[in-house]
């Protein structure tokens, strides 16, 4: 579907928002922000940001849906004859190299420490969760993984893996690189879950 004027220009106008939004939430914290400085500071108007966004905390929403089809074009790319493992230990490094180098340490350290984030990221309807779950059921099914766990409990333990990851990285002064940290954790997770 090709977009008219208008609608480039409404996207336009969203992501200026969006982007915005998660700068000043960077820089002074969520709920040091008001709607009118993102609106000052972005240049729109107050219907312009309510015409995208319900409310403030919408704009975490929106950028988790960006990180989720972030996850979806990626697994897109994933070779079918790689084992399950390997699918989720390339999908959690790529996952640490995209927060870690696109959207950088301040902007996830204020939106995974933000209590409106919680709701989302608690949620196992998520795409993430979702392929978590298809790749530990292949795995279980070729025989790679132990059924002694439920896929659900599986996926848990790895989101937390990833979760804890990001979060050793926030609150350690000394610099922690996700992307090493999370191919260690997840290599000591499969040791317990492998099948020999």
């Amino acid at each position: 579907m090709t977009l008219n004027a208008k609608q480039k220009k409404a996207l336009k106008t969203k992501k200026r928002i969006l982007e915005t939004a998660l700068e000043l939430f960077s820089q002074k914290g969520y709920n040091q922000v008001t709607v009118d400085e993102i609106v000052e500071k972005s240049k729109t108007s107050k219907g312009a940001f309510y015409g995208h966004f319900a409310s403030k905390s919408e704009i975490f929403l929106e950028k988790f849906k960006e990180i989720d089809n972030f996850y979806d074009e990626f697994c897109k790319t994933l070779p079918n004859d790689l084992s399950a493992k390997e699918k989720i230990i390339r999908l959690s490094i790529t996952q640490m190299k995209y927060l870690k180098n696109d959207l950088g340490k301040e902007l996830m350290q204020t939106i995974y420490m933000n209590p409106q984030s919680a709701k989302f990221l608690a949620d196992t309807n998520r795409r993430l969760y979702h392929i978590l779950e298809n790749y530990l059921q292949e795995g279980q099914e070729k025989g790679e993984f132990t059924e002694d766990f439920s896929i659900q409990e599986l996926a848990m333990i790895i989101s937390r893996c990833m979760r804890g990851t990001l979060y050793d990285w926030f609150i350690f002064e000394k610099e922690l690189d996700p992307v090493i940290e999370i191919e260690k954790m997840l290599q000591a997770v499969f040791q317990g879950i492998e099948k020999y």
